[in-house]
């Protein structure tokens, strides 16, 4: 059975979803994009992503072409269609369709569309092995837009060494993984994690996750650290609304916590898991 999706003001099967060859998502990933967990069939921190999401058309000089209630009306009903227990929803917005010129169009419908992904989010994760690689992308990692072709290479990079993933490193400093937030927990027991800024994206799962941590009274210090500093770590994990906490046990072929989930990375996962299905909605 093939999967419903949501384009541009329609319910349509996966295998009749259209968009323009002249969209600018296509020509120029002249778009943004967000990502909603799903846990017992409703959204994780759906309000913070539409926050988000708002922000970064903003960014790039687009407003919302639907307001915060439709967009969790269709966002249920692709729930509804598709039978998802756990799993994802993505919303990706573009410019829309234009002749292809650099110049921004003007009065141009924006296209919108949405599509589920059925994924397990809240059974034990497998600790991940991560490379570091050079950070080679643009300079607003804060918008959360569709090119993302460079993090792509780097977690082929990843793979290709016959690892999970990999974290980006510019200036001498891990700014990212390739689809999550990084962090470390050193052997004090403080969780380190790169401050916010343009270099990162504001993760939505990290705001949920660090506010926990500061419930525990536990230490965190948002600044940026080193692959050496990650490498002589207690333990290290990443968020993401694709992942949740998950655990690092591996960087650049030193092992970390005895090739396992520590203690702290278990316990803010099973935190977050727990809060995740008392607030979503």
């Amino acid at each position: 059975m093939s999967r419903t999706v949501y384009v541009n003001g329609k319910y349509v099967a996966e295998e009749n979803a259209q968009v323009s060859v002249f969209d600018r998502g296509f020509l120029f990933a002249d778009g943004v994009y967000e990502v909603t967990a799903v846990v017992g069939g409703k959204l994780v921190d759906f309000q913070g992503h539409v926050v988000r999401l708002e922000r970064s058309l903003g960014e790039l000089g687009m407003g919302m072409p639907l307001t915060g209630e439709e967009l969790l009306g269709i966002h249920r009903e692709l729930l509804s269609r598709n039978n998802v227990d756990e799993g994802l929803v993505y919303i990706q917005i573009t410019r829309g369709v234009a002749d292809r010129d650099f110049a921004f169009p003007e009065n141009v419908p924006q296209s919108v569309v949405l599509f589920t992904q059925n994924k397990s989010l809240t059974s034990e994760k497998p600790g991940l092995r991560v490379i570091s690689v050079p950070d080679i992308r643009w300079g607003r990692r804060d918008i959360k837009t569709v090119q993302l072709l460079a993090p792509s290479m780097a977690k082929m990079m990843a793979k290709k060494a016959g690892k999970d993933d990999a974290w980006m490193v510019e200036d001498g400093y891990v700014t990212e993984g390739t689809s999550n937030n990084a962090y470390i927990v050193t052997k004090e027991g403080a969780i380190i994690t790169r401050n916010l800024s343009t270099s990162i994206l504001h993760g939505i799962t990290r705001a949920a996750v660090l506010k926990l941590a500061a419930e525990l009274e536990m230490k965190i210090e948002e600044r940026p650290f080193t692959i050496t500093e990650a490498q002589e770590a207690k333990e290290a994990f990443v968020t993401a609304a694709t992942a949740f906490v998950c655990p690092v046990v591996e960087i650049d072929g030193v092992e970390l916590s005895g090739g396992i989930a520590g203690p702290i990375v278990k316990r803010l996962n099973e935190l977050y898991i727990e809060e995740s299905r008392k607030s979503s909605i």
